[in-house]
């Protein structure tokens, strides 16, 4: 079933609800809006199942114990105070879920929501946020290679480096040239290409190979 609102049926059983309507006309709507409960029953009492045993979700729809709520409509409207079963009546017939936001007030205030929808974008977000956490705790640690550098001391710099990468951090690589060593610095150029191309599963190259006086610089970042 679609979740989408139609706003004027919503508005429709609110006036039901608060006796603002002719008789032949809630008659009607209450007809109507059993349909809607019939077919969104069993999907509700589903969901209440699937999320009974799960931490810090909030309550809804016949979770919630109290006797008179607070309702705000999906589009956050306030539809005003309401018994719980007219509440769920206008929840189900809008196909949507009573979530309770805030239990601690008098009397509790609930909202018509997707509730699945809603712990999406709740889940999303707070994924979104903890990757900037990390991103602003990642710290910059310093390697230096060689231009003429023997394999044990690059496999084992690479075991190191990848431990770094792995936990968030940004690797600056350095190489110093000495004496002679200025006349073939495409040597430490390619020590570094072949130093990248090793971790490119988990890292990129952010800044590229770069001379400046007698010192080359690469900055490699982790991967998203």
């Amino acid at each position: 079933m679609s979740k989408l609102i139609k706003e004027r049926d919503f508005i429709h059983l609110i006036a039901y609800s608060d006796g603002l309507m002719p008789a032949f006309e809630r008659r009607n709507s209450f007809c109507n809006g059993i349909k809607w409960i019939k077919l969104s029953t069993f999907l509700i009492i589903m969901e209440v199942f699937n999320i009974a045993n799960k931490k810090n979700d909030l309550l809804i729809n016949e979770q919630i114990k109290a006797s008179n709520v607070l309702v705000i409509g999906p589009n956050g409207e306030q539809v005003g105070v309401k018994s719980l079963r007219d509440a769920l009546t206008l929840s189900s017939y809008a196909n949507l879920d009573l979530v309770l936001m805030n239990p601690n007030s008098d009397p509790p205030v609930c909202k018509v929501m997707d509730y699945n929808k809603f712990r999406y974008e709740k889940n999303k977000k707070e994924k979104e946020a903890l990757k900037r956490q990390k991103a602003n705790m990642s710290e910059t640690k310093e390697f230096r290679l060689s231009s003429v550098i023997d394999v044990g001391d690059f496999e084992t710099k690479l075991k190191q480096v990848t431990k770094y990468l792995q936990k968030g951090d940004k690797i600056k690589v350095t190489i110093r040239f000495k004496g002679r060593q200025m006349a073939h610095t495409e040597l430490g150029e390619e020590v570094m290409t072949r130093f990248a191309e090793r971790l490119s599963s988990i890292a990129e190259v952010s800044d590229k190979p770069n001379l400046d006086g007698r010192t080359m610089t690469m900055l490699l970042t982790p991967k998203k």
